[in-house]
This record gives C-alpha cells, structure tokens and sequence, in this order.
C-alpha cells in the first residue's frame, strides 16, 4: 500500500493579492492531487493538506523554494491514507479570528517561544498557569495536565474570557498552546497588550510536543483533537490517560461523532454502541426530528424509530 503524509504547517507572511494567490494555489494543489483545507490571508497563509509522501514532498519542495514561504516549518504525520476529502483553499480577510478593535500582528508582536523541552520544564514551575486556547471540545478529549479550560466554543471568544477572568492569570507566568501554534501566535501578542508580561508559547503547538523524541509527550492527558478526518492523534508516548467522558453514560471514551440532525451536528463524545442506542441524537428532540441522518442511513421506519425509542426511555427510567 501506497504511504501516504498529512502536513500541518502556517506563515505569517506578506501576500499581495492573496485572493488570486488562494485560486492559484487551489490549481496547484489539485495538480499535485493533494487534498485538505489551506487559508490565505494579507499576513499568511496556515494549512493541512494530505497526499504521498511523493505529492506532499513535492509541495514542500515548491513552498520552500518561493521566498516567501522559504522557512516555512512542516509538521508531518503519517497516515494510511487521506485524512481529507476534498481540496480547499480559501481567501480570508483574518488568517486567525480574534475580532479585536486593535487587530495584533504576529510579526510585530508575539509571546516568548518554548521548545517542548522549555514548555515541559515550565509546566512545571511555581506561578506558572497553563492556558489552552482551544475551543472547550478540544479540551475535553486531551489536554496538557493542570491546564485551565476556558468556556468558549470559537477562539474569537477568548479575550472576553480572559477579561472575565483576569485574576487567574494576573501575577503569573502564563504558558500558552494551541493545535499547531497558529492561534497562540496572535493570542500571546494581544496578552502582551493586556499588560500581561510573562507570556510564552509552546512553539509548534501540541503536534510538534507530541513528536518531540525527547520530552515523547509527557503530562499530556487524552489525545489532540485535530480538524480532519482523523478527529484525534495520540500525543503522550510514554502513557496514555483517557480523559473524555461518554456524552450520554459518562464513561470514558474518545469517540467523536457529531449529532445526527443536521441543523444541531454537535460533536459529542460517544461510544458505538450508545450511538446505536441514542440514534445518535444529542437530545431527545435530535433523536425525533425527521432530519436525524442515522435513521436515514440506516433505513429505519417509523416502527423502528419509535419501538427503539420506547426502549431508551424505559431504559433512561430504570437506570434513574
């Protein structure tokens, strides 16, 4: 079998006309036969794209040889096939959303970079405070132990969270991270214009930490949620903590799904055999609706929907 790679990487670099830069960029990317998801903004561009090890070390060959992108890094996985259906490549006015007045760019100012040894050791350390900008899903299925978790769903909300919560992070040393850097990249910056003077930020992000053959992904519990079709990576070679818990049972598990109606699609943590059970409906109103996608690709009648959901609720009444 055909290996195959998927690359995780980001720039924050000028690009004139980076509108028509994303459509020709796409072509290229088709051309290679590559598939995954690729922003382009003014200040950069930050992408995962998956192919063979042929096709993606010919695009790495090309970024590398345009000056613009010439030091870009590549976070690089192995995978036994395409984490990605398609190929996209999107033009954007923000590569990273944070919706400030006063927007912060990372080339002018950012937090101090740990390598995973640095961020290993600071962890560590007295009056420190380890800060997951992630979104709350991300966190529940891994993160580094001891960090707090901010109740945001978008990373856009975590200013306002921060201004909430200040005194958590007021006199400490503040150690930030995030997938694969990008995010606390421009998070460490707008920190810094807080007042906050300690700031640092794990270089790479969890990916890179994960690969480090050193620290091997130590005091990271779970695993890292990551946007293709993987869903989650192992991170911690040394041991492996199950952290997420079953959206319905509350038993451990590390099964993503998203909610079978469409107009819901909330991704939950839930075993196979719950997601059977539940129809894969967060809520009862998820199971019902006409849209759930689970009974439609499962054939079931109206007569199997509803003796499978007197079930559950007899179920749900003696487990009460």
């Amino acid at each position: 079998m055909e290996k195959y790679q998927v690359l995780l990487y980001y720039n924050f670099v000028d690009i004139d006309d980076y509108e028509q830069f994303a459509e020709d960029h796409l072509q290229f990317c088709k051309d290679l036969e590559l598939k995954g998801r690729i922003l382009v903004a003014h200040n950069g561009i930050n992408g995962t794209v998956s192919g063979t090890i042929e096709q993606t070390a010919a695009y790495m060959k090309a970024m590398q040889e345009d000056e613009r992108f010439h030091d870009t890094v590549f976070k690089i996985d192995e995978h036994d096939g395409h984490a990605f259906k398609k190929m996209h490549v999107r033009p954007r006015e923000e590569l990273v959303t944070l919706r400030l007045e006063n927007p912060i760019d990372p080339q002018d100012l950012t937090g101090t970079y740990l390598d995973p040894k640095e961020f290993y050791e600071a962890m560590q350390e007295e009056d420190t405070v380890i800060l997951d900008t992630r979104n709350d899903y991300e966190y529940d299925v891994g993160h580094f132990r001891g960090a707090i978790r901010p109740d945001i769903r978008s990373f856009r909300e975590l200013p306002e969270w921060v201004e909430e919560n200040r005194e958590m992070l007021e006199g400490k040393r503040v150690l930030t991270y995030c997938t694969g850097g990008i995010r606390c990249e421009k998070f460490t910056g707008w920190l810094m214009e807080e007042g906050f003077e300690d700031v640092a930020q794990l270089e790479g992000g969890i990916v890179s930490y994960g690969q480090d053959p050193e620290v091997q992904g130590k005091l990271w519990d779970g695993l890292c949620y990551v946007f293709d079709n993987r869903l989650t990576v192992p991170i911690n070679h040394t041991e492996h903590v199950v952290i997420g818990v079953d959206h319905f049972d509350g038993t451990p598990c590390e099964r993503y799904v998203n909610c079978a109606d469409p107009v819901c699609n909330e991704q939950i943590l839930c075993s196979e055999e719950n997601e059977h059970k539940y129809l894969r409906g967060c809520t009862d109103a998820c199971r019902r609706t006409s849209r759930n996608r689970y009974v439609i690709e499962h054939n079931l009648t109206e007569e199997d929907v509803a003796e499978r959901l007197a079930k559950l609720e007899e179920d749900i009444k003696q487990n009460a």
